[in-house]
């Protein structure tokens, strides 16, 4: 039970272990180009090309900022098993969201925007999946505008992860010894009038940008 003492305790263990293999495998930095690491109520969208994407964007947050900020996930990958809803609900305490809409009782923006007013940060993929092709985004979803709108006190902080593709590529086991990169960019507000399609285009564009320098 997520209240049980013993259980808190085993989370932050895990936690900190996932830090530090983190840390160990791909020797991952934070580039705090665009915002100070410091403790304002923010979400943090990114790009999406494998499964340890959220964990490396977690892992290099300072602790206070850490202790704050939640992932956005997919319930149905994280409560697949005792173990994955364990690190899904526990240690990372995600916002677990059903992607099958077939599926969901409740509307998704409800949790997210719950999330936020009790004054957690975020971690999303606007993109909705993995990008396994050739592109280096794909079409973003609504839901970073909607949070935008509904939330307009919040900053929306693109972030680049660079290197996880070929630091492990597609069916390798063993990774190669190169440095992954979180950059965090300035962060963005929806403007007075702006509509969806603009804002999803220009916060496409702030992660581009990042890809480009980092």
């Amino acid at each position: 039970m997520p209240g049980n003492p013993l259980r808190r305790l085993a989370a932050r263990v895990a936690g900190h272990g996932i830090v530090l293999a983190c840390k160990a495998v791909t020797a991952v930095r934070a580039d705090w180009r665009g915002v100070p690491p410091e403790p304002r109520q923010r979400v943090y969208f990114a790009n999406h090309t494998s499964n340890a994407d959220m964990p490396m964007i977690w892992s290099v947050l300072p602790p206070e900022l850490r202790d704050r900020t939640r992932p956005v996930a997919a319930a149905d990958y994280w409560l697949e098993s005792r173990a994955r809803a364990f690190f899904g609900a526990e240690v990372f305490r995600g916002v677990l969201i059903d992607r099958r809409p077939e599926a969901r009782i409740d509307n998704p923006m409800e949790a997210i925007l719950r999330a936020l007013d009790e004054g957690s940060s975020l971690i999303i993929f606007p993109e909705g999946r993995r990008n396994a092709g050739p592109d280096p985004l794909l079409p973003f979803k609504s839901g970073l505008y909607n949070i935008g709108v509904a939330r307009p006190a919040v900053e929306l902080v693109p972030t680049w992860i660079a290197n996880l593709n070929a630091i492990m590529p597609k069916g390798e086991v063993v990774p190669l010894p190169l440095i992954a990169t979180v950059t965090f960019g300035a962060p963005l507000r929806v403007a007075e009038g702006e509509d969806k399609d603009a804002f999803l285009d220009r916060a496409a564009q702030a992660l581009l940008d990042l890809r480009e320098a980092a």
